[in-house]
This record gives C-alpha cells, structure tokens and sequence, in this order.
C-alpha cells in the first residue's frame, strides 16, 4: 500500500465500527493506532475518524447527492471512505491532489477492484461542483434530532451556541502536577519547547495549549510532570477539599483524572479508587504510576448497596456519574451515533440507584460531589432535587464560584470554545443526627 493510505484506510474502518457496530470510537481506533510507528500518521488517523464522526450528517448528504445511485449494504465501508475523502477537501490543508490520491489508494486497499474508479469520480466531481453544493448547514443538523430537542428545550436561550460548540473541535487543557513544580515553571518548560500555552484563572494548576498536540510530546510526561485533563474537570477536586489523611472514596473513577488529582492535593489521603469496569481500572492505575501516585483499587459495582458495606464510613466522596456525556460531545463525537434516547431514563435510574447507594457509606458531617459531564437537566438538577427530597438527613452546600451558571441546585458549565467541556456539580452534606 503506497504512502498515505494507511490512515484513510485505518480511520474508514474504525469509523464504520462506530455506525455499523455502536462501538465506541476510542477503542475502535486504537488497534490501528498500536501499528503505526509515524506520530503523523497516527495524529491524521485521528483527525480523520474523529473529523468524520463530527461532521457525519452534512458528509453524507454530499456524498449521497454525488453518488448517481446508492451503494449496496456489503458496500458500506467504501461508503465511510467516500465520507472520508469528502472530509479531506472540506476541511483540511491537504492539497486536494494528494487527498485525492491517497483516498484512492486506500480504496485498493480494500480489495474492491471498482473501489478506485469510483473513488476518484467521486471526489473529482466534488472539487469541481463544490460552490454549488451546500457545504455548510446548520450545526444542529450535525446531532440526532432526539438530542438536538432536548438541548433546545432545556437551553432554549443558549442552543444555538451549544449545538454550534458541539461541532468544534475541542482546546487541549493541562494539569500541572504541583507535588513537582508550580504552573509558571512548567510554563518556562514549555516556552523553551516552542508550545504556547496560556494560564487559566481559577484553576491554579490548569494550562490550555494554542494547539493541541500528542501527550507524550509534552515536556515531562513521561516522568509525571504534567496530565491531560479538561479545564471543567479540574474543578472537581477542590470542590471537594480533602484533607491529609481523610478516607475518600472516588466512585466511577476510571480513567483517573480526578483520582490523580485528589492525591496531588492532599499527599497522605487514604483513598479508594473504585470502578465497574476491570480494564479503565488497570488504564487508572497506569496512569497514576506514570505520576508516581498510589491508591487502593476495586472493581465493583456501586448500584449494589452491599458493594462496600465491609468499608469503614468515608469522609468524602467523589461521585463522577455515569451520564448521557452530552457535555463533551465535541470531544467525543462517536457520542452522537452511539448515544439513545432511551438511555437518559436508564441512566438517571442508575444515577439516582448509586446516590442511594454510596450516601450512607458517607460519614455523618462528611461531603459528597456529585459530577457529570451531562448538559441534561434530568441527570444534573433535577437528579439532585430528587435526592434532596427522599434523603432526610441530605443538605445542599452552596457553590460560590465564578465558573459555570448557578442552577436550582447545583453549578451547570456549558462548553466553552477557549475554555473547559459541560460539566454539572452539586456538593451535598450529610447532617449528623441527634
């Protein structure tokens, strides 16, 4: 296969396990990803399958209205290439002719001797019918029509930025790990290494680079200087304030972001990471070797009131709530086709079972956060309220920030295009009783 092909090849196929199968996109990539030696075929491997997965609906309605009849169902992963030669013309700097060739190229590569000839027609005609086409609709055509409701409904006087934030490609944001430096000296680090990279007020350990680039390309990464963290999500632990020594309990940890800086605030924290899944917990306790880190892992289902009913009480809890992720579906495009309507029902049920679950694990006088990455009121707001009202001995703590939009109950944060993803917090006290 010549030059080139591969990450087109690479991206159509772990796109289409994304359509045609609902896997999520991260996985699917990741075997062709462990096989490529060049860093830029892996960045442009990325930039494909995630590009693709934006930008979908539009993709395929030009697709759809250059192609002279539709391809047959056995034909669909040359389907998903047509939408990724598509995606090269429309928005990247690629010089058309190469783009066009190497998708070509990779259309062999599927073993379809007619692939190639309708491959290059195809975008062909593109490059020379583009100003008649519509290229650009609107944002919210980009999200099914069940969510685009939804948001509209519950935003009604910030829909039209947030769809159109949902089709942007994300900043990159840092936490820099104070326990080996402060942010200005790791902002000289990466001065010298030619990175622009600004401050963020209110986060004092948050950087947000010009330009996103590959982790481990950062000064120090590997040694633990510095992590890969969304500005929201770095509001998480100082919500919480734990305090040297205190029994936390970070549920629904993996991958371990807010684990790791739990432990980077408050050394000596007698916390226990606990996730459902075995391997984000295995990819959890990686991450924080790599920072020099350590904490007690389990893997257990939270919904089961008797998971940790062995367990001393803890003095905090951090609750990261498995949700709908609608808040980062910028970052996380593959969110849009794998996500149901369904599943906002199922996942507040299961939100609400593991609040009722972990509260009376929490000592009397002790604090819970609970957090999602959800735009929806059904899962952040409206979650709360509930437990507030069935939960006797549950308080709200008011959230004085500058960050986010105070809601009911609660902080909403919407996704930003120079700042942080959506993020809702809520921090609840449990009252001692007489």
């Amino acid at each position: 296969m010549k030059a080139g092909a591969a990450p087109r090849l690479a991206a159509a196929r772990a796109v289409l396990e994304v359509f045609a199968r609902g896997r999520n996109l991260d996985q699917a990539l990741a075997p062709y990803l462990e096989g490529m030696d060049d860093p830029r075929d892996r960045a442009l491997t990325r930039e494909l399958a995630y590009g693709v997965n934006r930008r979908r609906r539009r993709l395929e309605a030009l697709r759809d209205a250059l192609l002279q009849r539709p391809l047959k169902p056995r034909d669909r992963d040359l389907g998903v290439l047509l939408l990724v030669g598509l995606y090269q013309l429309l928005e990247l700097r690629i010089p058309p002719h190469a783009a066009v060739a190497a998708t070509v190229e990779a259309a062999r590569g599927m073993g379809k001797a007619w692939a190639a000839g309708l491959v290059n027609a195809l975008l062909r005609n593109f490059q020379r019918r583009r100003e008649s086409l519509p290229t650009r609709p609107e944002p919210a055509r980009d999200l099914p029509p069940w969510l685009a409701a939804r948001l509209a409904r519950a935003w009604p006087g910030r829909w039209p930025e947030l769809a159109a934030e949902c089709d942007r490609h994300p900043p990159m944001s840092l936490r820099v790990n104070r326990r080996c430096g402060g942010r200005d000296a790791y902002l000289r680090r990466l001065e010298e290494a030619a990175i622009e990279a600004r401050a963020v007020a209110g986060a004092p350990a948050a950087l947000i680079l010009a330009q996103p680039r590959e982790a481990t390309a950062l000064p120090g990464f590997a040694e633990g200087l510095v992590s890969v963290q969304d500005l929201s999500a770095q509001y998480a632990a100082p919500l919480l304030a734990p305090r040297p020594g205190e029994r936390v309990l970070d549920a629904c940890a993996a991958p371990g972001g807010k684990t790791a800086h739990l432990l980077e605030l408050a050394p000596g924290l007698r916390l226990l990471a606990v996730d459902r899944d075995p391997r984000r917990l295995a990819a959890l306790q990686a991450h924080l070797h790599r920072l020099g880190l350590a904490a007690e892992c389990l893997s257990a289902d939270l919904a089961d009131p008797a998971a940790l009913a062995e367990r001393p009480p803890f003095d905090r809890i951090l609750l990261d709530a498995p949700c709908t992720a609608t808040g980062v579906i910028r970052r996380h495009p593959d969110i849009k086709w794998l996500r149901r309507e369904a599943d906002v029902a199922a996942l507040t049920r299961l939100q609400g079972r593991i609040l009722d679950a972990l509260w009376p694990r929490l000592r009397p006088g002790g604090t819970l956060l609970y957090a999602t990455c959800s735009l929806l009121p059904e899962e952040n707001e409206e979650q709360i309220a509930a437990f507030l009202a069935r939960t006797r001995d549950a308080r709200e703590s008011p959230i004085a920030a500058a960050w986010g939009e105070a809601r009911p109950h609660g902080r909403q944060l919407f996704p930003e295009r120079d700042g942080g993803d959506g993020f809702y917090y809520a921090l609840l006290r449990r009252e001692a009783t007489p």
